[in-house]
């Protein structure tokens, strides 16, 4: 069983093993993102002007599409990437297909959920739930679909500035 997100191994979006370590010493918001969602063109504008202006200050947004939610992520990983780095310009990356509940879920979102359940209880209830983790690849906090991901830009700071402390 993992201790921290950093023992944990995911596939990008060709299917390749990322280990989280690379990870290690950065700030993190993790996402469960699905193209046809009503929240998706706020939560994606909203999460690449977050990347564009803290990606060199140790940050990085994770982001993994999941259609457990109303079938709004039906497309390929290859679609999705396109979608994603098309329409929204993220440059932060888009991993492989995965789901977030259920006997299937993904072994590192059950981590992420028994870390931080808080309201989730063992479920994530939409599209766009946020878990931010901190440098020490512990999650810190979960925030629901409808918190706008600019809404959590004072604890990504608090996290960041906490991250240079350790650093120097």
């Amino acid at each position: 069983m993992a201790k921290t997100l950093h023992d944990i191994t995911v596939k990008d979006a060709k299917g390749q093993d990322v280990s989280l370590s690379m990870y290690k010493g950065k700030v993190l918001l993790i996402v469960n993102v699905a193209s046809q969602c009503g929240f998706t063109n706020s939560n994606y504008s909203e999460l690449t002007t977050l990347y564009l202006k803290y990606k060199d200050q140790g940050f990085e947004i994770l982001a993994f599409p999941c259609n457990q939610f109303g079938s709004q992520e039906p497309g390929s990983n290859e679609q999705i990437q396109e979608f994603a780095c098309t329409r929204f310009k993220a440059e932060y990356p888009v991993f492989s297909k995965v789901n977030v509940n259920g006997k299937d879920a993904d072994p590192w979102y059950k981590f992420l959920k028994s870390s931080k359940g808080g309201f989730l209880g063992d479920a994530i209830k939409w599209n766009f739930t946020k878990f931010l983790v901190d440098g020490e690849g512990e999650v810190v906090d979960c925030y629901a679909p409808t918190t706008s991901p600019l809404s959590i830009e004072k604890d990504i700071k608090k996290l960041l500035r906490s991250c240079l402390i350790l650093l120097s």
